[in-house]
């Protein structure tokens, strides 16, 4: 059958999301730093604990105690860089009409669900895909939301009494601490998510992110945007 290309990802698109990944890994890197000073948080049951962010020997392997220092400077020079990395991805968003093919349309819930209960195997047709399926809608616009959450979180606990009023509308230091750990937390499960799926969908998608170009079969491409029609309602 017969190849052609098919453009996917405009430039910058391509350009703001490789720049997040090294910005992210930095954050959450950094804030582990921090993270050892004060280990608090974990699952409990009736008070038993369950699991613990992170045990000793966690930190250990990774070369991480008695860093506090160095992972608060990091922490707070890259924070500036990984929000007006995200502030920029957002305005190029909502200027280039990019955001069309990126929020959840009506009915982006309920098709999502079918999209994950076909990569398990459970569904044996495959719904429409567009650009993006609809469970990827979900996500990345989860994704931007997170981040929105950890900048407002974050610079509630970096600076508790100049913003006063924004530690007090989360509830406080210990309630916003508590939430910009636990959006890490996702940030990092979106994170291993994101790898499996890229490798499931293949070494085409992948390069996609890189040409901005997807090789696709000719005969698909008016399926294509016929699915992308029907995904964006």
């Amino acid at each position: 059958m017969q190849k052609q290309l098919e453009k996917k990802h405009p430039l910058a698109i391509r350009w703001l999301h490789w720049i997040n990944f090294p910005l992210l890994f930095m954050m959450i890197w950094s804030g582990l730093l921090i993270y050892w000073a004060n280990r608090v948080y974990g699952i409990r049951i009736f008070g038993y604990e369950l699991f613990a962010f992170f045990p000793e020997g966690f930190f250990e392997f990774l070369g991480v105690p008695f860093r506090l220092a160095e992972g608060l400077q990091l922490h707070f020079f890259f924070m500036w860089l990984f929000a007006v990395n995200g502030l920029i991805y957002v305005a190029y968003l909502a200027v280039s009409g990019e955001w069309r093919a990126v929020l959840p349309v009506p009915g982006s819930l309920k098709r999502a669900a079918s999209v994950a209960l076909y990569d398990a195997k459970i569904l044996k047709k495959k719904p429409p895909q567009g650009k993006y399926n609809d469970a990827q809608r979900v996500a990345y616009t989860s994704v931007i939301f997170m981040g929105a959450g950890s900048i407002i979180t974050g610079l509630a606990i970096y600076k508790p009494l100049q913003l006063a009023w924004l530690t007090s509308l989360l509830g406080g230091y210990q309630w916003a601490r508590w939430m910009h750990f636990w959006l890490t937390i996702l940030f990092v499960l979106f994170f291993l998510v994101h790898i499996v799926q890229v490798a499931l969908a293949g070494w085409s998608n992948f390069r996609s992110m890189i040409s901005g170009y997807e090789v696709v079969d000719a005969a698909t491409t008016g399926d294509t945007e016929a699915a992308r029609a029907e995904t964006q309602g």
